[in-house]
This record gives C-alpha cells, structure tokens and sequence, in this order.
C-alpha cells in the first residue's frame, strides 16, 4: 500500500513529465503518436518512479515505449529541472505500457457484437 508522500511525489511527477513529454516528445517518437501519463508509482524510498503510459494513434505502441527509453537520460534532465525543489533526490524512471484502455475499449467491441447479434436474432 502505498503512502501519502508516495502518492503526492507520484502525483508530482505524473504532472510534471506530462508537461515534459508535450514540449520534447514528438523529438523522441514523432508527431503522430499520442502518449499520455496514465500513472506513476512510487517506490518506498522514492527512488523510483515506474511511469505507465497509454500510447494512441499507432500500431506499434511497444516502439514508442523503446523510443522513449532511448531518450530517458533526457527525459529525467528535463523532469528534474521541474521538480528539484520539490523533492530531496530525483527517482529513476522507468517506463511500462499501460494497456488497461484498450483492454476496456475490446470489452466494450466484444459487448457491441453481442448486442447487434442478439438485435438481428
């Protein structure tokens, strides 16, 4: 479970490298992908920060999370310029695709299906 400070430094970052990756991310994947920050959690030292982001508008969301760990030493510079009075010491990032919206969006495909079928019968 997760504590208070964990969720506000958490919290902070989640704002912060959404602002990061408007300004420096169609450098690092294009302009056609859309990335956004669904969550970040914080390890109990806050030493990490495991960033879970949703990908939209391409086919290959598992290369813009590579693109973006290709640009991960530029992407904590620019966060730490954001947050370093905030916090004592700036995590490791770590980046994980988070695939819970088109989890939902296939449910929903799959709950659409049934009910056009079930009209037609």
């Amino acid at each position: 479970m997760e504590s208070k400070r964990q969720r506000q430094v958490g919290s902070l970052i989640q704002r912060n490298f959404s602002v990061v990756l408007q300004q420096e991310g169609s450098y690092l994947y294009g302009t056609e992908a859309l990335v956004s920050i669904t969550h970040v959690l914080m390890s109990p030292d806050l030493g990490l920060a495991k960033i879970y982001v949703s990908v939209w508008n391409t086919e290959n969301k598992q290369a813009v999370v590579l693109q973006m760990e290709h640009g991960k030493a530029r992407l904590k510079k620019l966060l730490s310029e954001r947050i370093r009075k905030h916090v004592r010491r700036i995590p490791y990032i770590d980046f994980y695709l988070d695939e819970t919206l088109d989890e939902i969006e296939k449910v929903e495909n799959l709950f659409d299906r049934m009910k056009d079928e079930k009209d037609q019968s």
